[in-house]
């Protein structure tokens, strides 16, 4: 079983990334599980964190997405996760 099986929370999602000419990683979109395609505003934080309602450590990108605070984490295993939210929370 995948661990987002075990874990509802977590949300592997498709990425689109920027890479610039130093190395450094921006992303600039993401499809949600439903297939809705959504593109980052901005990035407003970079730094290596773990994600305690998901579980999973990585590199966590904290954006903004359409107005709204949102968590994109990237984990070592080379995959993009998001924390699913609480219906009614606001980010």
């Amino acid at each position: 079983m995948a661990e987002a099986d075990r874990n509802p929370e977590k949300v592997y999602v498709d990425v689109t990334v920027r890479f610039d000419r130093d190395g450094i990683v921006s992303p600039v979109s993401f499809i949600w599980e439903d297939g809705a395609a959504y593109d980052i505003d901005r990035v407003i934080n970079v730094r290596r964190a773990a994600s305690t309602r998901a579980g999973g450590t990585g590199i966590m990108f904290t954006c903004l997405v359409g107005g709204k605070k949102s968590h994109l984490f990237y984990e070592e295993n080379n995959r993009w996760f998001m924390e699913k939210r609480l219906c009614g929370e606001q980010a």
